[in-house]
C-alpha cells in the first residue's frame, strides 16, 4: 500500500490518467520525505486534505485555463491547495494583490476583500502549483523532491486529453514548465510573474484575464466570471458534484 493512499483522494477523471504515478519510485520517496518531516515536527502546508484541491475542485474534462504557479504560500493559514489562493480571512499575499489590480485594470472589477479563489477553480480555471507541499516559513522547501515531476505528468496529461485550453504562465519557472505545451492545440499567455519584484516590468497590463475570455468564446466556450463572490458566499468545501475517488 502506498503511504499516500490514507489522505489522498482525486476526482474520478484525474484518477484515471494519474493513479499509476503514485505506484512509480519518485512518488513513494516523495511520500517517505513528507512522512519524516512530519514525523520531525516540521510543519507542512497545507494540511494534508488540501494538497490536492486543485483536481478536487476542477475535475480533468472541465478545465478550461490553467494558471500555473510555483509552490505553496508558507505562512499559517495561507495555502489550501490552490496557487495564488487563500482562505477568507486571511490577508492578502502581495502577489495576490498584484492579480486583483490587473484585473482591475484589465475589466474594470473592483479589488475583492478577501482572496478565495475557489469560485475560478469551480468555473474551470485550474489553479496548479508545481510544487504542492512547503515547509512552515521555508519558500521552496520541497522543490527536487519529487512534485515537480508529478506536475509535468499533470501538464502532458492536459496537453494531450484536451483542447483548446488557456494557459496563463506568469514569471519565468512558469514558462519553463509549459516549455512542451502545444501552442498550436491551446493560448498560451506568458508575462512576468505578479509578485511586487516583476509585476511592473510586464504583469500588470498584461490582459491576460479578458485575452482568456475572449479565446475562450472564440472557441465557443463561456468566459470566466473573474469577480469573486463577496465573502459570506465563498464555501470552502470541495464540490459535491464532482465524483471522488481514493487513488
Amino acid at each position: 500500500m502506498k503511504q499516500f493512499d490514507r489522505t489522498i483522494q482525486l476526482e474520478a477523471s484525474w484518477k484515471e490518467v494519474l493513479s499509476e504515478e503514485f505506484d512509480k519510485d519518485y512518488m513513494k520517496v516523495l511520500s517517505g520525505f513528507l512522512l519524516k518531516e512530519k514525523q520531525q515536527g516540521k510543519q507542512i502546508y497545507p494540511p494534508g486534505n488540501d494538497i490536492f484541491n486543485a483536481f478536487l475542485y476542477t475535475p480533468l474534462n472541465q478545465v478550461e485555463v490553467v494558471i500555473l504557479g510555483q509552490d505553496p504560500y508558507h505562512g499559517p493559514g495561507q495555502a489550501h491547495g490552490l496557487c495564488f489562493s487563500v482562505k477568507p480571512g486571511i490577508a492578502l499575499p502581495p502577489s495576490l494583490m498584484n492579480v486583483f489590480s490587473e484585473i482591475k485594470n484589465d475589466l474594470g472589477i473592483e479589488k475583492p476583500n478577501h482572496g478565495c479563489l475557489t469560485s475560478w477553480a469551480k468555473q474551470g480555471v485550474l489553479l496548479l502549483n508545481s510544487v504542492l507541499t512547503v515547509e512552515h516559513g521555508r519558500a521552496g522547501a520541497h522543490q527536487g523532491k519529487g512534485w515537480e515531476q508529478f506536475t509535468d505528468k499533470v501538464i502532458d496529461v492536459l496537453n494531450e486529453k484536451c483542447q483548446q485550453l488557456v494557459f496563463l504562465l506568469w514569471g519565468s519557472h512558469a514558462q519553463k514548465k509549459g516549455a512542451h505545451i502545444d501552442a498550436a492545440k491551446h493560448c498560451v499567455l506568458t508575462s512576468p510573474h505578479p509578485s511586487p519584484l516583476s509585476a511592473h516590468r510586464g504583469f500588470i497590463g498584461n490582459q491576460h484575464f479578458s485575452k482568456a475570455n475572449k479565446y475562450l468564446e472564440s472557441v465557443g466556450r463561456n468566459p470566466i466570471n473573474w469577480q469573486l463572490p463577496s465573502v459570506d458566499d465563498v464555501q470552502l468545501g470541495v464540490n459535491t458534484d464532482n465524483k471522488v475517488e481514493n487513488v
